[in-house]
């Protein structure tokens, strides 16, 4: 296979950066098979990409009801150290968290941005649908921000079940909504979860840098490529499921490994690949360190979903349901 060609240049700021020619090449290789591209075109056009980095798009990315969990998710970067090299390279114009300007200055590197068109937004948190009054952010309704920033945007990218659906916020009295309803008619890619995944950020931005285009998303929305599977189907306790071991006492070291649906798992019913791609460096996700799936990445997520320790709400009865009547069973699928 030809091997994509690096200046002496990019090589030696990746040295710098403390990234080997051979790491990079080999995070490039997994990438592009997570994209489904060749892996030459997709290093031949990220190599062309950083060594052009003042002709990127711009990022801003707003915050309206949130905790600020997906930035500090997205903040942590760290591995492979590829990543936050190739973030480094992104013109992150706009963060109310991360940036050091304030007030007005900060206002008019947005607006100056927005004006110019062609940025990449992602929107962090979720807007209030009962009262506008419930987030305002520099003087102004946080939706009156958004609708502003979505007009000249290149791609949005809704980051977090806040941002995605409306999240727990739609559950309170703001009745917070996620982009989908927010910005009705546009084209948001999801990025649900509580918080984000950082892979999932730095993928799909790195996906819409090298190709021009957006994944392919499926009907919620979601990047096929992180939202295809069902987290039950990769879930190491799946055998304990099939077999009717449940857990009932956290106490019981014998049911340690146990299946965590009367837990309230909601994992037979939403999509994503927590269980593979893992969590902090790859070491855990919720289920292995002993909690059950809440949905996070499922649009009932938060109030169809709970309660969330208890197999009580609608969404476990529904899965319990469709055991009865063994539509999880392996040998009939």
């Amino acid at each position: 296979m030809r091997k994509p060609f690096i200046s002496k240049e990019l090589e030696g700021f990746l040295e710098f950066k403390g990234v080997s020619r051979r790491d990079f090449l080999k995070y490039c290789a997994a990438t592009a098979t997570l994209f489904g591209i060749s892996e030459f075109d997709f290093t031949s056009k990220l190599v062309h990409a950083m060594e052009t980095a003042s002709k990127k798009p711009p990022v801003i990315w707003l915050e309206g009801q949130d905790c600020a969990g997906c930035t500090i998710s997205f903040l942590g970067v760290m591995y492979p150290p590829v990543i936050s090299v190739i973030l480094d390279k992104i013109s992150l114009r706009y963060h109310e968290t991360a940036m050091v300007a304030s007030g007005e200055m900060a206002e008019h590197v947005l607006h100056e941005t927005i004006n110019a068109g062609g940025y990449v937004l992602i929107v962090e948190g979720s807007v209030p649908a009962a009262d506008d009054r419930y987030c305002m952010i520099g003087g102004k309704p946080f939706r009156k921000t958004l609708e502003e920033a979505a007009s000249k945007a290149g791609a949005i990218i809704a980051v977090g079940s806040c941002a995605t659906y409306g999240g727990i916020p739609g559950a309170t009295i703001t009745k917070g909504i996620g982009l989908d309803k927010a910005l009705p008619g546009k084209a948001v890619i999801n990025l649900p979860t509580c918080p984000v995944h950082p892979d999932r950020v730095a993928g799909t931005i790195l996906y819409f840098l090298t190709t021009g285009k957006v994944p392919e998303l499926d009907k919620l929305g979601r990047p096929v490529m992180y939202y295809v599977d069902l987290i039950h189907d990769n879930c190491r306790r799946r055998a304990h499921f099939d077999a009717g071991r449940f857990l009932t006492d956290w106490n019981d070291p014998k049911q340690k490994d146990w299946c965590l649906f009367q837990k309230g798992c909601k994992g037979p019913m939403t999509n994503a690949d927590c269980p593979v791609r893992r969590w902090n460096n790859g070491i855990n996700f919720c289920i292995d360190c002993g909690a059950p799936c809440n949905g996070c990445a499922e649009p009932g997520f938060y109030a169809e979903m709970s309660p969330i320790y208890t197999a009580e709400s609608e969404t476990s009865k529904k899965i319990y349901a469709l055991r009865q009547n063994g539509h999880f069973n392996r040998e009939k699928a």
